[in-house]
């Protein structure tokens, strides 16, 4: 008897690796296709007859349409083709018996390469446990393939398994397709009929996610409720953070109170009032804001509704050339854009990866939320619109969905012209719906809260301070006619770029916030808490920012500061994650001129326009 080789094939989340470690135990290594980075692993396992069977463990792939390298390299596997692996004699496909529609498409899509497959429907247990019940005589007569149900971490099933595979290769029946269309739609449809057949019970949680899932995922009521819940969660980080935001805001004016009196008048006070107290504590302020919007994201993420605002997205998204699996980097992005460029490397299509990090940063990041916060409060009216929708809610909202809509625009002119391709399928095992647990949503605020404040202790704190040294020298001359910062270097530099920002009606104490603003956009509120802190008196230091700001601005200019920081590129560190991310600094540059040309651009129309509304 030759020995068999024999591929373990299925799904993310079927418990296929698991099967592997029990099947093969210590008997296994683990390196890398010649080439690529993709995990090769494989093992020997003995049977009860004593015979030993290579078995690899193809990469966990849906389907095996080249999309991505992982799919490229099982095909090639499979097939023969591949220059470093001999082709398998049978296939082991896993099966995830708690969601069978969504694997056995890819059952039935093996079954028309003509090779021998066995079906491991693994986790039985948990199946069992949800009350789904499912007839695998029949599952296997719908097949015509064998069937055997499998429980990997308790090894049931495995000694049925392995007398399959102590035989020869020459004893196995190849597997043939029934089947005339075997698109994507045709084995899904097919999938779908087979699970009706076999499936006895469908259990309460399931049956429960599929009745959701008809409003959830409908064409019409999907994309209502999706975009209702964004705007519900944006009025409520107005109205829900007010009164914190109140208190903090009280908390440092009271604490500069407490410096003024108990510090003597010097560059020692200054440095604590102005320096840290001013910068670092007018952004230390949206805190609370920060917090409930995360509070949200983390509730639609853990409750598996995130899932299912991807394959919403993917229908608006297939009409701008790319697919859902873009939707979950651009989602990513609204934390922080440099994880959500990241997270393009689950794209395998390297056209759709470029565009989609190109867009990244038009998602509005919490960074941008103080700016927004602060600009919003200060000049847009806290009154109520339509009967019951916040005005301030509604501005915050329409910032969002400016970004949004700008990057689907965005998207569709590149996926037009530099970055045409074909148009990628999109497949993903939606999760169950579930109840979030409290702990694990306070943990992740907890990890967004620490990487708030670690920012406001590092790069907001050096850059407040950096502005303050940059705000002493040189002396202003006697009888100076303009506040010492106005003469200082940093008054120079805002000086020198507000011959730029004029158009936008930027004047010098912004244009000088824009230059710290780079390390990190929220730096920029910093900046203009020093800057204005050290024009007024002490009465103006313990005002608030936003106070201060709507004696020292026109409407026009707060309208086209927002606008700036919708588009700007305004963080270093994004620059040099796509500069990381896509190995070219052409793309970087491409990035940061198209970012900086549709920021000033829009900016100055808003400016324009909202001047020519009020005259």
């Amino acid at each position: 008897m030759t020995a068999l080789r024999a591929a373990l094939i299925g799904a993310p989340n079927s418990g296929k690796s698991s099967l592997f470690n029990t099947l093969t135990g210590s008997h296994q290594k683990v390196a890398n296709y010649p080439g690529v980075t993709v995990e090769r692993r494989s093992g020997i396992v003995t049977t009860e007859a004593g015979h030993d069977v290579m078995l690899i463990d193809l990469p966990g792939i849906y389907s095996l349409n080249d999309r991505s390298l992982d799919e490229k390299v099982s095909r090639e596997i499979i097939t023969g083709s591949h220059e470093s692996e001999a082709q398998p004699e049978v296939l082991i496909c896993v099966v995830n018996a708690s969601n069978i529609r969504v694997h056995l498409r890819l059952v039935l899509e093996l079954k028309t390469l003509g090779l021998p497959i066995i079906v491991a429907l693994n986790m039985h247990d948990l199946a069992t446990r949800d009350g789904i019940e499912i007839d695998t005589a029949r599952l296997s007569q719908e097949l015509d393939l064998p069937v055997i149900t499998t429980i990997a971490v308790r090894k049931s099933g495995i000694s049925r398994l392995k007398e399959f595979l102590d035989r020869d290769a020459s004893a196995y029946s190849k597997s043939t397709s029934h089947l005339s269309d075997t698109s994507t739609r045709a084995l899904q449809k097919e999938a779908g009929r087979i699970t009706k057949l076999v499936q006895i019970a469908e259990g309460g949680q399931h049956k429960m996610t599929r009745m959701l899932d008809k409003i959830v995922l409908h064409p019409v009521l999907g994309p209502i409720l999706f975009f209702a819940m964004l705007f519900f969660m944006f009025q409520a980080v107005f109205s829900w953070a007010e009164g914190p935001m109140d208190m903090v805001e009280s908390a440092f004016a009271a604490l500069g109170e407490l410096v003024a009196t108990y510090i003597p008048e010097g560059i020692f006070r200054s440095f604590i009032q102005d320096g840290l107290i001013a910068g670092v504590g007018s952004v230390l302020v949206f805190l609370p804001q920060i917090i409930i919007l995360f509070f949200f994201i983390l509730i639609l993420e853990a409750s598996g509704y995130m899932a299912r605002a991807a394959f919403l997205m993917d229908k608006l998204m297939a009409k701008v050339g790319l697919n859902g699996r873009a939707f979950i980097p651009l989602l990513s992005s609204f934390a922080c854009a440099i994880p959500g460029i990241m997270a393009t490397r689950t794209i395998a299509n390297h056209r759709d990866r470029i565009t989609t990090i190109m867009i990244a940063p038009l998602m509005t990041c919490s960074a941008r939320l103080p700016v927004y916060t602060l600009l919003i409060s200060a000049f847009i009216p806290n009154i109520t619109v339509m009967g019951f929708f916040g005005l301030q809610g509604v501005v915050f909202f329409s910032l969002y969905m400016a970004g949004i809509v700008s990057a689907i625009i965005v998207a569709a002119v590149m996926k037009a012209t530099i970055t045409k391709g074909t148009l990628q399928p999109f497949l993903m095992e939606l999760p169950k719906y579930q109840l979030p647990r409290m702990s694990h949503i306070l943990l992740g605020l907890w990890q967004r809260v620490r990487a708030f404040l670690r920012r406001a202790g590092t790069i907001i704190l050096y850059a407040a301070i950096a502005l303050w040294a940059l705000t002493l020298y040189p002396n202003a001359p006697k009888d100076a006619p303009e506040a010492d910062i106005y003469y200082s270097f940093a008054g120079m530099i805002g000086r020198a770029l507000q011959h730029i920002f004029a158009p936008l009606g930027f004047n010098w104490e912004i244009s000088i916030a824009l230059v710290p603003g780079m390390a990190a956009r929220e730096v920029a509120i910093s900046a203009l808490g020093t800057v204005y802190s050290l024009q007024g008196n002490e009465d103006q230091v313990a005002t608030s920012l936003a106070t201060v700001l709507q004696s020292a601005w026109p409407l026009s200019t707060a309208l086209a500061f927002l606008a700036w920081f919708v588009y700007a590129p305004q963080c270093l560190a994004t620059l040099a994650t796509t500069r990381r991310e896509t190995n070219s600094w052409g793309w970087t540059a491409f990035m940061t001129g198209y970012l900086f040309g549709l920021a000033y651009l829009i900016a100055f129309i808003v400016n324009v326009t909202s001047k020519a509304l009020m005259a």
